[in-house]
């Protein structure tokens, strides 16, 4: 064609109703060549030309008398060799020169190419083509925003300036490119070649890791249709596990490069396909390590088919546990610099923050509240977790409270000593006004716990309006400072057959004549006639609870003391019964 003639019309080929192909032109075909079911009748001269793979095919056949006549079986697997060795500006030049100039230099061609090339995967590697493809791309994302000018898909949020349409000299103001500008068509590859390009582009390092996080997390949801939900199409358990195995391994490193609500959603995909043990680990670790960013559903992870209980809480339990590992490393690495020695911290977090500590206390107490619903939740579960944040201090105790008050619920045919040791979990000095009004009136809670509440409230609330703290035995003023030498043998059927429905009214009456003081500047009346009879009765309970009883040979009530939630649990004596003074409490939750 490049010595055409002017006016002059090109060879085209043409087809009959055979499958045939040939070339209409004066001369004469002199060379036919198969492939597969289709016959082409070429030209030699030209085709011997330019390709060496063809020159050895013709050499190794008969001349016939039709001509040449040679088979090519599975092109393109078969490819011609038409190299510059043969004739410069050869086939593969050319299109080297087509896949640089237009290909590799366009952002969504190089996709699509790449996407292609699936078919016929061995034949691009070998050359090469899917390499240079991987490397455009990767290239591409790498470059900084402000220079980004081709187009691309970006669907999950609208950004300010497309939402206004603000029109500049007479033309849209050029939009704010985002940094994640590329995660969404990206995600349209394979798996394989997703990954293949997600390491290229981590290894250029010229990507933050929280945009490498965003590109999974679209990557997953693209992928995996039920992600959001944490469910799976029937029969895709195999390649659900291979997409959620191959993400959780190209996760970063860095801490909060990746939001922990991703992480628990893959966790509750990597349980739900099976996925193996290091795959499920390293999730928990990296959760473990930002724990304070979840929510209590991001844990409600369901417990597996044939398990007794709801939800998956051994897994909760290791997340939690990873995370007390972070303040357990208290051993910094010591580096010189200059005259000074200074402590730099592990990458591991060091001490953790009041902040995270009370953050995941809090989280922990409402994830209690929660599985405590489940009536085949073990005491032991929910014991064993709650004690494991138990270090952490907290200003109130009411969500603690709240899950005990649910469990009780839920449970209500629990022993005296389950009761006993589920309500040790609690320390009835730090519950709020509200926690303390529905706690005495829960007839749930064994009597001793509501007694200690009134106690408690009642020193509150003599301390806020001025008055003295009632004069009481020091085994109950004890309580108040969190003595907990308890030494008393009492009967599990002792500790609520102590007050009666009169007694612990006059204890409430004491409490609101408290709180009425305190909201009228501490001028108003007590509605009991005598404070001092008041105090003899409160005297009076908590003697009857904690003196000793001279038929057991138990200790003095001056040296014997029990609180809730106190340091020393294993010595707090707590149990439940059921007596008639029962009566007049009542449940409102």
């Amino acid at each position: 064609m490049k010595f055409m003639k002017l006016g002059s019309k090109p060879d085209s080929f043409q087809t009959d109703d055979n499958n045939v192909w040939y070339v209409a032109s004066e001369l004469a075909t002199d060379i036919i060549i198969n492939v597969g079911d289709v016959k082409f009748y070429l030209h030699k001269f030209p085709l011997l030309s330019k390709s060496a793979r063809l020159q050895k095919l013709v050499a190794s056949t008969s001349e016939g008398n039709n001509g040449d006549e040679i088979d090519i079986h599975d092109i393109p697997g078969e490819y011609l060799e038409m190299h510059e060795t043969m004739e410069k500006g050869n086939l593969i030049y050319k299109i080297d020169v087509f896949l640089s100039s237009s290909i590799f230099r366009s952002w969504k061609d190089s996709i699509i190419v790449l996407q292609t090339m699936k078919s016929m995967m061995m034949l691009s590697e070998e050359l090469k083509l899917v390499s240079h493809c991987i490397d455009s791309i990767a290239s591409k994302v790498s470059v900084d925003v402000s220079k980004v000018d081709w187009s691309y898909t970006y669907n999950r949020k609208k950004l300010p300036e497309e939402s206004d349409s603000h029109i500049m000299n007479g033309s849209l103001r050029s939009m704010t490119v985002p940094s994640d500008w590329w995660v969404e068509d990206l995600a349209e590859l394979e798996l394989d070649l997703y990954k293949r390009v997600l390491v290229n582009i981590k290894n250029k390092g010229l990507v933050h890791d929280e945009v490498i996080g965003e590109a999974l997390k679209a990557f997953a949801s693209r992928r995996l249709p039920g992600f959001n939900k944490g469910v799976i199409h029937s029969g895709d358990v195999l390649k659900t596990r291979s997409i959620v195995e191959t993400v959780v391994c190209l996760l970063p490193a860095e801490k909060g490069s990746i939001s922990c609500g991703f992480l628990l959603k893959l966790l509750k995909m990597a349980i739900l396909v099976d996925s193996g043990e290091v795959v499920k680990m390293d999730l928990v670790k990296k959760i473990g390590r930002q724990l304070e960013e979840a929510s209590v559903h991001d844990l409600l992870i369901r417990a597996r088919e044939g398990e007794p209980t709801i939800h998956d809480v051994k897994t909760v339990q290791k997340i939690v546990e990873e995370f007390m590992v972070r303040d357990q490393d208290r051993n910094g690495v010591f580096e010189a610099e200059g005259n000074e020695i200074q402590e730099v911290r592990r990458s591991t977090g060091g001490i953790l923050s009041e902040a995270s500590k009370l953050m995941v206390a809090k989280l922990v107490d409402s994830y209690l509240a929660e599985i405590a619903k489940d009536p085949n939740l073990p005491l032991s579960m929910f014991v064993d977790l709650a004690e494991t944040v138990s270090v952490f201090s907290r200003p109130a105790h009411d969500g603690m409270y709240r899950a005990i008050d649910m469990y009780l619920k839920a449970h209500p045919g629990i022993s005296k000593s389950e009761r006993k040791r589920i309500c040790r979990l609690m320390d009835c000095k730090k519950l709020s006004v509200e926690a303390c009004m529905h706690a005495v009136q829960n007839e749930r809670l064994p009597l001793r716990v509501v007694v200690q509440v009134l106690f408690f409230e009642q020193v509150r609330a003599a301390a806020s309006s001025g008055s003295s703290t009632p004069d009481l035995p020091k085994a109950i003023k004890d309580l108040n400072s969190g003595s907990s030498r308890s030494t008393t043998t009492n009967t599990e059927e002792d500790w609520d057959a102590v007050a009666t429905a009169e007694e612990l009214r006059a204890l409430r009456g004491e409490l609101a004549s408290l709180r009425l003081e305190k909201n009228n500047g501490g001028h108003a009346k007590s509605p009991l006639a005598d404070r001092s009879s008041v105090q003899k009765v409160t005297k009076r309970i908590f003697t009857k609870i904690w003196s000793s009883k001279s038929g057991n040979g138990e200790n003095s009530g001056s040296d014997s003391s029990g609180s809730l939630g106190s340091g020393n649990r294993d010595e707090v004596k707590v149990g439940t019964g059921s007596t008639p003074s029962r009566k007049g409490r009542h449940s409102v939750s």
